[in-house]
């Protein structure tokens, strides 16, 4: 059976949107696979829109399509800084061994990009996984070890390796489809 991976990070408006979008139903299933976003670009040299000219416009056209997906959208203070953030990643990958990584990921972009609540502050974090229902006090303490930054940038490499060269991307049998604006075809894709 066809499964599709999905990757993003946390600090992508347009990842926020795609995640609600595959929560709401896809037709195979997703492994969700969070990725640091700097990590990437660093790695293949590309500017992301968040800090250039089309910054604004940018940012209005994800609020129109927010408003359009019914989703809430408030920026955090020092976007995209106030999303970015390794621990929040780190922390995912954890709520993945929870089993829980679609859960948390829903939950911590609610509270970024939903609520405009900064993901570097671990209290923020901490409520994320509440919502999620996992283990906090097990979340918190092996988010917190050395291995997770290397698991961070094990995941983040493994992207990279496989050709990701944005946010969100939807992989489907080796068929990738990068942005929200190619979700259907996504879907189409895995119907086959």
């Amino acid at each position: 059976m066809t499964e599709a991976t999905f990757y993003y990070d946390f600090s992508s408006p347009y990842a926020y949107f795609t995640a609600h979008r595959i929560a709401q139903g896809f037709p195979v299933a997703v492994r969700w696979q969070p990725i640091l976003f700097g990590g990437l670009i660093g790695t293949i040299g590309k500017r992301p829109w968040s800090v250039g000219d089309e910054r604004e416009a940018g940012m209005r056209e994800c609020e129109r399509r927010a408003a359009e997906l019914g989703l809430p959208l408030d920026w955090p203070q020092d976007w995209p800084l106030g999303t970015y953030s390794v621990a929040v990643v780190r922390a995912a990958l954890v709520a993945e061994e929870q089993g829980l990584v679609r859960e948390f990921s829903l939950a911590a972009f609610r509270q970024g990009l939903g609520l405009g609540r900064d993901l570097r502050d671990l209290d923020v974090v901490v409520e994320a996984a509440t919502e999620a229902g996992a283990d906090v006090a097990a979340l918190v303490a092996a988010a917190e070890r050395p291995e997770a930054k290397q698991q961070v940038r094990a995941v983040t490499d493994a992207a990279v390796a496989a050709g990701i060269t944005g946010i969100p991307t939807i992989d489907v049998a080796g068929r990738r489809f990068w942005g929200d604006d190619r979700f259907d075809d996504a879907v189409a894709a895995a119907r086959g």
